[in-house]
């Protein structure tokens, strides 16, 4: 265990720097690999939404109380498991960083935080999705990058869809 604390730990703290003020091992989790406990002096999820949403906040003290998280992790989740076998390995691997801001959050969520950036985090699941189910990033990227850009010329390429005149016809005679 105490390598356990130098090692994923510590990785997870850089990874996630002032996100949260520390990452330590949890000895009451059971089901899920991490989860966000906030200190002693820190605000409640609730309390933090209630803050960002005045009108005259101070942005000096929500970074400051904000920033009291404490991301607890289940040393016996597979995940985690997986994960500190992953930085065991090569703890500059691309997907770590990755891994660890997904699970951190996850736990931001489910905790009752909201996200800084939901799309970026969108993103990331989209990206695990593909790595899932053996999508190769260059096949999604040329689809996607023209809808994205709207009039850029992304959706004149596509063929249309088998079937697709028809189908109008019979509705329009549906709706008469």
């Amino acid at each position: 265990e105490p390598l356990f604390r130098s090692g994923l730990c510590k990785v997870m703290k850089d990874i996630l720097d002032k996100k949260v003020e520390k990452v330590v091992v949890s000895q009451r989790l059971v089901s899920s690999p991490c989860c966000i406990v906030t200190s002693q002096y820190g605000w409640t999820a609730n309390m933090e939404r209630i803050m960002k949403a005045q009108a005259l906040r101070d942005n000096s003290t929500l970074g400051y109380m904000a920033a009291k998280k404490h991301l607890e992790v289940n040393p016996d989740h597979s995940i985690v498991k997986t994960l500190r076998q992953k930085v065991e390995a090569d703890k500059n691997d691309k997907s770590i960083k990755d891994l660890v801001m997904l699970l951190f959050e996850t736990s931001l969520l489910s905790s009752g935080f909201s996200l800084e950036d939901p799309q970026n985090h969108a993103s990331r699941i989209h990206r695990m999705i593909k790595l899932g189910i053996g999508v190769e990033d260059d096949e999604e990227e040329e689809g996607d990058g023209g809808a994205e850009n709207g009039a850029a010329g992304g959706g004149e390429d596509l063929p249309p869809l088998e079937g697709d005149e028809q189908d109008d016809e019979s509705r329009m005679e549906e709706v008469d």
